[in-house]
C-alpha cells in the first residue's frame, strides 16, 4: 500500500512540475516540462500494469499469474515518441536562439496594437 502512495505522488509530483515548466516563456523549461511530464505518464502506465512471471510460453508453473506485456510496450512507444519530441523542440529552441538570441518568448501584439504599429511603420 505504500509503494502505491509512494508511486503516486511521485507521478502527481512530475506531473504537476511538468506542467508548471511548461507554462514557462522561457523555451528550455518549456522542454525540461515536456520531458518530465513524459517520465509521469511513463510510470502511470507502469503502475497499471500487473506483475508476475515474464509472459513466455513455458515460464508459468502451476497457475502462476502472468504479467500484463501491453503497459511495457505502451511505456517503449511513449518513451521512442517522446524522444523524437523532445529532438525536434531543442531543434526548434536551437534556431528561434539562432535567429533571436534570446531564450524567452516575446509578448504577441494584440489585433489592434498590431494595426497601430504598421500605420506607425508606413509614416516614417
Amino acid at each position: 500500500m505504500t509503494t502505491n502512495l509512494a508511486l503516486a505522488l511521485t507521478i502527481g509530483g512530475l506531473f504537476a512540475a511538468g506542467v508548471y515548466l511548461m507554462l514557462s516563456r522561457n523555451l528550455i523549461r518549456v522542454i525540461l516540462g515536456f520531458l518530465l511530464a513524459g517520465h509521469a505518464v511513463n510510470l502511470l502506465l507502469l503502475t497499471s500494469g500487473k506483475g508476475g512471471v515474464p509472459p513466455i510460453v513455458g515460464e508459468a508453473q502451476n497457475g502462476e499469474q502472468l504479467a500484463d506485456p501491453l503497459p511495457q510496450a505502451m511505456i517503449l512507444t511513449a518513451i521512442v515518441i517522446s524522444l523524437a519530441v523532445s529532438t525536434f523542440l531543442f531543434a526548434m529552441a536551437y534556431r528561434n536562439y539562432r535567429n533571436t538570441r534570446d531564450p524567452e518568448i516575446e509578448d504577441e501584439l494584440e489585433p489592434d496594437e498590431f494595426a497601430d504599429a504598421e500605420a506607425g511603420a508606413g509614416e516614417e
